[in-house]
């Protein structure tokens, strides 16, 4: 066992030289570029309902909010300095219908736990990282979508058998992200569970490869990409046991731009660049495409 724990330190450090950003995250090994879609960028367009669009029309770019540790979801190259991934290529389709170059967006790392701050006090225009739309969250901002229907899951080590549900988990630890979904509804559903937060998944897995934790637990797609990134050490079990839509955050007092947002997803949904992007990016981890959700379009508030 301690040459065991012994390895698998090492593999963490060998993960952290490879370049992956945060000790233990993956290595990025983002699609190739010229796999990816080409957003036409919409001529002429205007917002003059949305104060967030009018402000980004004066800066000159839109300011994003995104995930820089999620395997083929939101991955930050620390090399370069640039963002891949399904959420990033959602993000893009986004601009390009808004009438901003995708080249020109800035995006900014957002933890999940301050994601509603972010867009309150505008630090960001709007938010595009495996963000489960709520009711809870409603209150405090407005979203966009679903684009995509994810659903929670649980990440072991390949030599774990006999936990595959979140019962099996009694008295073990299960970390998670602080403020996240996943990690409200196991301290809720699941109390025998003991608990443990992080700013970052990353940061999770790496608990995990050195059995400092017993699982790692948030939305299935997540957890694919970091086990399709070192699958002789991680595995996801079980079947899902929730249903995450993800929406992009918007400042809830924008419904100018949220409804904007909602058109922007269903006409990339229907030209099929949400195919092309998902089979460049998240497809990569081996995840078949599920149906693109309808999208709710909840009335202004």
């Amino acid at each position: 066992m301690m040459a065991t724990r012994r390895a698998l330190a090492a593999l963490v450090l060998a993960l952290a030289l490879a370049g992956c950003g945060k000790s233990g995250s993956p290595p990025v090994k983002g699609p190739k570029a010229e796999l990816l879609p080409h957003y036409t960028v919409a001529k002429g367009f205007s917002l003059p309902g949305s104060p967030v669009w009018q402000r980004a029309k004066n800066r000159g770019h839109l300011i994003v909010g995104a995930k820089e540790d999620q395997p083929y979801l939101g991955e930050k190259d620390p090399a370069t300095g640039v963002y891949t991934g399904f959420d990033i290529e959602i993000a893009k389709m986004m601009s390009a219908s808004l009438g901003f170059d995708p080249a020109t967006i800035e995006f900014k790392t957002i933890a999940s736990a301050n994601r509603e701050t972010a867009l309150q006090n505008g630090q960001i225009d709007y938010y595009v990282g495996t963000y489960t739309i709520n009711d809870n969250r409603k209150k405090l901002v407005g979203f966009a979508g679903p684009y995509y229907l994810a659903g929670q899951g649980l990440l072991v080590r390949t030599d774990e058998n006999g936990l595959t549900t979140p019962q099996d988990f009694d008295g073990k630890r299960v970390c998670s992200a602080a403020g996240s979904t996943p990690y409200q509804r196991m301290e809720k559903d699941y109390p025998k569970v003991d608990m443990v937060a992080y700013d970052t998944y990353s940061v999770c897995v790496d608990n995990l490869l050195t059995f400092q934790v017993d699982a790692v637990t948030t939305d299935d797609t997540i957890l694919s990409g970091y086990a399709a990134k070192v699958p002789d050490q991680l595995k996801v079990v079980g079947k899902p046991f929730s249903k995450e839509p993800y929406g992009i955050g918007v400042p809830k007092s924008d419904n100018t731009l949220r409804f904007a947002l909602d058109d922007a997803i269903e006409a990339h949904e229907k030209n099929g660049d949400w195919k092309k992007a998902y089979d460049a990016t998240l497809g990569l981890s081996g995840r078949p495409p599920a149906p693109a959700p309808p999208i709710d379009r909840y009335p202004a508030s």
